[in-house]
């Protein structure tokens, strides 16, 4: 295990592209819009839980998720277009300005995590959507559900219906319609392609956009903060004996969080975030990374990320421009 202590971890960007209009900072990811027509996504190592930016980086997190991301996308091309040019970076991926459906839209195939607190409340709808009666924590749904959310600029998701979607003209029922189809199809091949690795994708969340008319795929897909893996092999007996599942997702840093008293709620702090801890979840980022792409993660040189991302960007803008 490295020792991740004295790692550089990149927590914030401030650059300023050639032909950058504007910058939006995210939970984990700075957008750069440039020239109202290309976007500079740039995964930082920052991590959220509950919508809450947690006080400490983790060193190498962006790396693995814009190259899980990266490879993901590119592996959905048949389905629908994406956003994607180029990955001229470690940490950045450049591509096309789409307008942005204000939905997330979420997929569930087996009953967890948020699902799962719902329905041990005694909830039995989801999002408009009926959960059956006599279900277990972890159990496979017979079908995968849909359960978007709103997709706030700030502050909290909210858990919302296809009808109210429909009724409210967030999105209109014909593209709406469409959503569901590529959300089914791409969680099936994200699937098809974490079994190859002796993994379960549990349930995920996707964004779309329009561009030029079209419906196309949008930021990040399939990785450790928009996706929770089971492994395949003891999912069955862990099953029948009411164990938690060997999981590669986030839900390990969402447990820790709980288990310490915090859920993003009003009043609740951030416990402290010990050295260990940290090089646990940025190993735990690693693992995943080789688990599901199957190649060894190669760490990329952080002694100046700042500086490494600003030349590799300029060089791909400047031949786009």
């Amino acid at each position: 295990m490295q020792n991740t202590l004295t790692t550089p971890a990149l927590s914030k960007t401030n650059f300023h592209f050639p032909g950058q209009t504007s910058v939006y900072h995210g939970k984990v990811r700075d957008v750069y819009s440039i020239e109202l027509k290309y976007l500079v996504m740039v995964a930082s190592d920052r991590i959220s839980a509950f919508d809450v930016i947690l006080p400490r980086p983790i060193p190498y997190k962006g790396q693995v998720l814009n190259q899980i991301a990266s490879k993901m996308i590119a592996a959905t091309a048949d389905i629908l277009p994406n956003w994607i040019i180029n990955t001229p970076d470690p940490n950045v991926s450049i591509g096309k300005r789409c307008e942005p459906f204000k939905v997330e839209m979420v997929i569930r195939g087996y009953l967890t995590g948020h699902a799962w607190r719902e329905y041990s409340a005694g909830k039995r709808i989801l999002c408009g959507v009926k959960m059956p009666d006599g279900m277990k924590e972890n159990e496979k749904f017979p079908e995968p559900i849909i359960t978007p959310t709103t997709k706030a600029s700030a502050g909290h998701d909210e858990d919302i219906s296809r009808e109210e979607i429909i009724r409210q003209g967030i999105v209109s029922e014909s593209d709406y319609k469409e959503l569901e189809k590529y959300t089914r199809a791409i969680y099936q091949r994200g699937v098809e392609m974490a079994a190859m690795r002796g993994l379960i994708l549990v349930d995920t969340k996707y964004e779309f956009g329009k561009a030029d008319g079209a419906i196309c795929l949008m930021d990040e897909i399939h990785t450790p903060d928009s996706s929770r893996y089971f492994y395949a092999e003891g999912y069955e007996e862990r099953l029948k004996k009411g164990e938690s599942q060997k999981q590669l997702s986030k839900e390990f840093v969402r447990q820790w969080l709980i288990e310490n008293n915090f859920q993003g709620k009003e009043g609740q702090t951030v416990p402290p975030m010990s050295d260990e801890w940290i090089t646990q979840i940025s190993e735990r980022y690693i693992e995943l990374y080789e688990k599901l792409i199957g190649e060894k993660f190669v760490r990329a040189d952080v002694t100046d990320v700042n500086s490494r991302i600003e030349k590799n960007v300029k060089e791909v803008l400047l031949r786009l421009f």
